[in-house]
Order: C-alpha cells, then sequence, then structure tokens
C-alpha cells in the first residue's frame, strides 16, 4: 500500500559529520555525500548524506546496511508563542518497498512552483527505509511483478521466492528488515544528527513504521500526523478481498445515487458481480483477441479503486469490461513492478503473514464474487513466505498502539486497502488524536488538496488546537465520475 511522492535540492556538501576519532563497528555512522547534480538549485538548502548501521543490532553479524537519506531546511522556520522553534519532521514512505529520496529532484521541481507545499516551517528529513531506495542493500527483484493485490501468478511467486533466497545467500538476515528495527534506525538517526525531538509523517504502510517509533523510541516524538494509514493490528491479506469489494460497491452507490449515472449504468453491481463469476471460471479473452485471467481483474479492482481517477472512470471501466473491451485491464496489466519486492516481503512475512491465514482469507471473501477474485493472488504471498527463512516477529508488532503522543489521522472515504474504518478503530489507542475522514477522497490524502495540507500544517504548529475542518466537502458531496471518451 504505497504513496508514491516527494523530492529534494542539490547543494554540495563536505564530508564531516563523522566524529573525528574512529567509530567502533557498532556505531551508528553519518556521512554527508554531494547531492545529485541534476537536482535543481536554489529552491531549499538541502543536505545529502548516508546513515550506516549495523544490519543487526547486538552483535550477531558484523555486516552493515547504508540508508539514504536527504534534510531539506525549512524556508521560513516556524516558532511558537515562546519562540520555540518545531523539531524537524521525518518522512516515511508507503509500500512497503516504496522509496523517498529518488523523488527528491521532483519535490524540489514541486516546491519551485507551490513553495508552501513543503520544508516550510521546520526542516524536512527524507530517507529511504532499509532495505530499499538508494540503500545498500536495495532489495529489488527486476523482472518479477508485485501488486498490492500480491504476486499476479505463479510465475511471479516463483521469481520472488529466487530473488529472496538469492540475497538470503549474500548473507542478507533478512529478519532484520522490518518496521521496529527502522524504529532503531530512525533513533540511531536523530543520535547522529544531534536531534533531540522529531515529528513523523507517513502515508499508506509510512504509519506503520511511524507506529512502531512511536512504540519503541516514544522519547523522540512530539507529533505525528499519518496519511491513509496502516495500523499494525490490520491484516494484509485477510479482510482486503473484502475491503476491495466494499470500494466498489461504495464507488458504484455513489454512481446511482445520482439520476444521470445511474441511466447510464443501470443495476451495474449485479451486472459485474455476474461478469466477476465469468473471470473466476478461468481466463476471459477481449474483443481485440488478448487473454486475461483473474489475476489481471484483481490488479485492476486494487490499483484502480485506490487512484483518484480511476475511481470516477470506475463506472465506465467496469462497463467496457462487461461488453468485452478488456483495455482497463490491459493497462494496469503493463506495469506491475513498481515496488522494491524484496523490501515488502521481508515486512510482510515477519510483520504481517504470521499473524494471518490462507484459510481466514479464503473464508472471508467467500459468497462474494468481487471479493473472491482477490483471493488466488494474495494467497501466494503465504507460499512465498512459507518458502523464506523469516520468524515471526514479537506479537507486540501486531498490537494496537497506546500513546499519548499528539497523532492527527487523515483518512479517504474510499479506499481498498486502508480503509476510514481501520483508521477510526486504530485511533482510539490515541489518547490525544483527531480522526479526520475526507468525503470522495482516495488513498494519499493530505497532499491531493490545498485544504489538507493546511490542515497537516497547522497541526504540526499545534498539535493542541483542534483542526479546521470547515474547508473539508461535506458529507453528501457527489463523486464526479468521467464518462465517455474522458474515460
Amino acid at each position: 500500500m504505497i504513496l508514491r511522492m516527494l523530492a529534494a535540492l542539490a547543494v554540495t556538501v563536505t564530508a564531516g559529520v563523522v566524529a573525528a576519532s574512529p567509530a567502533r563497528a557498532a556505531d551508528p555512522v553519518f556521512t554527508d555525500t554531494p547531492c545529485p547534480a541534476e537536482w535543481p538549485q536554489g529552491v531549499r538548502e538541502v543536505r545529502c548524506g548516508t546513515l550506516t548501521v549495523d544490519e543487526a543490532r547486538g552483535g550477531s553479524s558484523d555486516r552493515r546496511t547504508d540508508i539514504a537519506v536527504v534534510i531539506l531546511k525549512a524556508s521560513n522556520p516556524y516558532r511558537d508563542a515562546s519562540g520555540q522553534a518545531l523539531p524537524p519532521v521525518v518522512m516515511f514512505h508507503g509500500g512497503p518497498g516504496g522509496a523517498m529520496t529518488a523523488g527528491t529532484g521532483n519535490l524540489l521541481r514541486a516546491l519551485s512552483q507551490q513553495p508552501e507545499r513543503m520544508a516550510v516551517d521546520q526542516d524536512v528529513i527524507l530517507f529511504d527505509q532499509r532495505g530499499g531506495g538508494r540503500g545498500d542493500p536495495s532489495m529489488d527483484c527486476p523482472g518479477v511483478q508485485l501488486t498490492d493485490a500480491g504476486p499476479p501468478s505463479d510465475a511471479d511467486r516463483d521469481g520472488l521466492i529466487a530473488c529472496l533466497k538469492a540475497y538470503e545467500a549474500q548473507g542478507i538476515d533478512l529478519n532484520q528488515y522490518n518496521a521496529a528495527v527502522i524504529a532503531d534506525d530512525v533513533r540511531d538517526l536523530t543520535a547522529v544528527l544531534g536531534i533531540e525531538k522529531i515529528d513523523l509523517w507517513g502515508g499508506s504502510y509510512g504509519p506503520r513504521i511511524e507506529a512502531a517509533v512511536i512504540t519503541h523510541q516514544p522519547q523522540i516524538v512530539r507529533a505525528a500526523v499519518m496519511d491513509s494509514p496502516w495500523p499494525p493490528e490490520g491484516n494484509w491479506a485477510v479482510g482486503t478481498p473484502e475491503q476491495v469489494s466494499t470500494a466498489v460497491r461504495l464507488i458504484l452507490n455513489k454512481c446511482a445515487a445520482q439520476a444521470d449515472c445511474a441511466a447510464r449504468h443501470p443495476d451495474l453491481q449485479a451486472r459485474f458481480e455476474a461478469e466477476a463469476r465469468r473471470w473466476l471460471a478461468g481466463p476471459v479473452t477481449g474483443k481485440d483477441g488478448r487473454t486475461f485471467n483473474v489475476d489481471d481483474l484483481s490488479a485492476f479492482l486494487m490499483d484502480t479503486t485506490y487512484d483518484r481517477m480511476g475511481v470516477r472512470r470506475l463506472p465506465a471501466d467496469l462497463e467496457r469490461i462487461i461488453a468485452g473491451d478488456l483495455s482497463p485491464v490491459a493497462a494496469i496489466a503493463e506495469d506491475r513492478t513498481y515496488y522494491t519486492e524484496g523490501q515488502q516481503l521481508t515486512h510482510l512475512c515477519k510483520e504481517e503473514l504470521p499473524f494471518e491465514s490462507r484459510e481466514r482469507l479464503a473464508a472471508g471473501a467467500a459468497g462474494d464474487p468481487v471479493a473472491e477474485v482477490l483471493v488466488p493472488s494474495l494467497a501466494r504471498l503465504f507460499d512465498v513466505c512459507a518458502a523464506l527463512d523469516i520468524t515471526a516477529a514479537d506479537p507486540i508488532e501486531n498490537a494496537p498502539v497506546t500513546t499519548d503522543i499528539p497523532t492527527l489521522f487523515v483518512a479517504a472515504e474510499i479506499d481498498p486497502g486502508c480503509p476510514p474504518h481501520l483508521t477510526e478503530a486504530a485511533a482510539r489507542g490515541y489518547a490525544n488524536s483527531q480522526v479526520v475522514i475526507v468525503t470522495n477522497a482516495t488513498h494519499g490524502v493530505i497532499n491531493a488538496s490545498a485544504c489538507t495540507q493546511r490542515m497537516a500544517r497547522n497541526f504540526l504548529r499545534d498539535p493542541s488546537a483542534p483542526v479546521d475542518r470547515s474547508c473539508l466537502p461535506a458529507a453528501d458531496t457527489p463523486l464526479d465520475f468521467i464518462e465517455g471518451d474522458e474515460a
């Protein structure tokens, strides 16, 4: 469950943050590095570097891992009424299997046009969580596909297993790439940079990492913002088919509530359920002769109901699929390699799948043809994890968080992976939390509008003040669907 975003500026910095005396092997070290020359200049002051830490803390191995870091300096640091400056905000990417620092160039280009978007009130620290991005190791699996609905074929399942076993053969301990260990990385990063307190900001699986920091390193956290959050107690596979089906039904109900949309797409829910049964029975060939299977439809449903434009096109796209035009499915099938697959699976096989089962996955979806479409690809995740030498995390990593750290939760009304009911349930353990559910929004809410951007910024200025919800759309705001050639 991934948020794609972010980037930063190139300023050449001389090395020199490392202490003068040599560090012991177990010491975390931050080394300044030149920022990429192609990043835009003059947008923000930028510092690039690498955090180097032991792969396994406690002396069980001498392997080290490198974590890419970019720091954007605030353009106009905010100070509260007492004159206190805000701490840096650490950004957590989604996925798992996403990245943060590689997008810094694009972020800087965006900031040159919208300078108020980020790194205004407080410094922003971007880093690629261990095992991915520009770090070392970065456990990508080229040529193998993996979506939020799981491996889309048996060949992809087998390729993922082979890829992860190859990393194991290199001596990489796959048990050391997960949320709890990343929380220790964050602690070490603040220590080597001389930072006492930080704010947290993450999207999608990023809040899962935030929760680990809050659980294991609460002493360094002042406040947190969680966008479309995935909480530790969520089930990655179990329940996801029903969540996708619920998202589809919610969208189609919004269509049925509008006279024009309802007239164009009569009884679309029932007709698509019949179509889903056809895909469950075997491969389907479209008018152009191309054949797709239920795993392709699974990836289409998951990706489309995540996406702001996909949601608006869904009724028209489902009509095309029912009529034999499978181009919407084909478009998703063209690119399903957007994760660092090894990084994602070390998380899932450690802190997610051990607390679930293939049997519960199938039982939850049974009887709902739209949900059943998701089961085969998600079930392959259990095969992958069973083949790897990854032990289950401590149960605390799968438990709800209890804290009094001020936290803003912002969730989308339409979200097949991180639905609002998970946000509302998770927030009950956060004594000083505020929850905002945005009507008609989809996954990745805060950066989608000036309203929610301002809300999050003001929250970090004063986490004790109620956020201003007056700019949000009303609960009965119609969803603006796209039809015809637009779709």
